[in-house]
C-alpha cells in the first residue's frame, strides 16, 4: 500500500489556480480585525499570514484540483482511511502582496508517510506544498500537512456521529489545526480549546480530547501552563506583547524575545456557540470565547462557569487552569470574573 501512495509525491495536486478575489484591502482590513493586529503597515500590503486565504475555495469550494489528488484520497478512503484530520502547516514568504495583485498558484503533493498509528487512529500523513504568486510572482509557499487515518476501534468520525444524530453530516473529519506559529489542536491559539464549559469535561464516555501540539515554537507556553502560569510573549526590542506564540515580533520583527505572567483577568471579546458539527469529545453546543486579555492581548479559549447562551461580549472572566483528562491540563476562563 504504501508503494503505492508514495508514487503520489511529485504529481501536482491543483494546476493554474486563481484566486477568487484579487487581493484587496477589505479583506485585509477584516483580517486584522480579528486578528487584532493594528500595524500601520496594511492595509497598505497585506500581512504574510493570509497567504493561504487568497487561494481558499470559500463555501462553493475548489476548482482545478488533478486526478492525481483525486486518486490519492480514493485509494486511502478504500484503505479504510475516510477520517481526516489537519496537522499543521508552514508558511514561507518572499515578497508582500498588495492591494490589486492577482492571485495564481499550482500544488504539489510532497510527501506521503509510512503507515503511522496515533490516538486518533492508523493512518498516513499527506504533506501537499502550494506555491502562491502575486502578479505572476512567488510570494510565498504553504504546506499543509493532513492525517488520513482509520479512526481507531470505538472512536466515530463527526460526520458518523451528524448522521446518527440525524444532523448534516460532516464532508470529512472536524479539521484540527496546528502550525509552528503556535496553533494548537482544535485550531486554536495555544492554551485555547474549543470545547467550551459544558464541553470541557462532558462528551462520548472514553473518547479522547484532541492533544495539544507541543512544538520548539509554543514549548515554553506548555511549561507555563504546566506551573499554572498563562505566558505572554514580550519582545526585547520594542516591548509589544504577543499571543499566540510566534517565532519573531509583529511589531519590529526582531527575534529575541522574554515571557511575562498574564495575571489573569480579561473580558470576552467575541464568542460563537457550538452546535455541529459533533465530536465525541465534546457536548455541543457549547460556547468558545475570544478572550481579551488584561495585558491587551487576545487568545481562543473555554468559558466555563457560564451557559452557554448566557455568554456576551464585555463579560468578565477569570483564568483558571482545568484538568480535562489525566494529563492534559488547559488554561480557561470562569465567567463572572472569579
Amino acid at each position: 500500500m504504501y508503494e503505492r501512495l508514495k508514487a503520489y509525491e511529485g504529481r501536482p495536486a491543483a494546476t493554474s489556480g486563481v484566486g477568487k478575489d484579487t487581493v484587496n484591502e477589505a479583506m485585509i482590513r477584516h483580517w486584522c480585525e480579528a486578528m487584532g493586529d493594528v500595524s500601520p503597515a496594511y492595509p497598505a500590503v497585506a500581512p504574510p499570514t493570509m497567504l493561504q486565504a487568497w487561494t481558499m475555495g470559500g463555501l462553493s469550494g475548489h476548482t482545478g484540483r488533478t486526478a492525481a489528488y483525486d486518486e490519492l484520497f480514493a485509494l486511502l478512503d478504500g484503505a479504510g482511511c475516510t477520517a481526516v484530520v489537519a496537522t499543521d502547516c508552514e508558511q514561507e514568504y518572499l515578497r508582500d502582496l498588495r492591494p490589486g495583485d492577482r492571485i495564481t498558484f499550482d500544488a504539489v503533493i510532497e510527501s506521503v508517510s509510512e503507515r503511522k498509528k496515533t490516538a486518533l487512529g492508523t493512518g498516513y500523513f499527506v504533506t501537499t506544498r502550494m506555491d502562491v504568486r502575486g502578479e505572476g510572482q512567488l510570494a510565498g509557499t504553504h504546506r499543509f500537512r493532513i492525517l488520513k487515518y482509520a479512526p481507531a476501534a470505538g472512536a466515530r468520525t463527526p460526520a458518523e456521529v451528524g448522521a446518527e444524530s440525524g444532523g448534516t453530516a460532516a464532508t470529512g473529519s472536524r479539521s484540527t489545526v496546528a502550525s509552528d506559529s503556535g496553533r494548537t489542536a482544535d485550531g486554536a491559539a495555544p492554551g485555547g480549546t474549543t470545547g467550551g464549559a459544558k464541553g470541557a469535561r462532558a462528551g462520548r464516555p472514553g473518547a479522547r480530547r484532541p492533544r495539544p501540539v507541543v512544538n520548539r515554537d509554543n514549548a515554553g507556553f506548555w511549561d507555563g501552563v504546566a506551573r499554572h502560569q498563562l505566558l505572554i510573549q514580550r519582545c526585547t526590542s520594542c516591548s509589544a506583547l504577543r499571543f499566540p506564540w510566534l517565532p519573531g515580533c509583529n511589531a519590529c520583527g526582531s527575534p529575541q524575545w522574554d515571557t511575562i505572567a498574564a495575571s489573569g483577568a480579561g473580558t470576552v471579546y467575541s464568542y460563537v456557540v457550538m452546535h455541529h458539527p459533533a465530536f465525541p469529545a465534546f457536548d455541543p453546543p457549547y460556547a468558545v470565547g475570544l478572550i481579551e486579555l488584561a495585558e491587551g492581548v487576545r487568545m481562543v479559549s473555554n468559558v466555563i462557569g457560564v451557559p452557554y447562551d448566557k455568554v456576551r461580549v464585555g463579560l468578565p472572566v477569570s483564568l483558571e487552569f482545568l484538568r480535562v483528562e489525566e494529563d492534559v491540563e488547559l488554561p480557561v476562563f470562569r465567567g463572572g470574573g472569579g
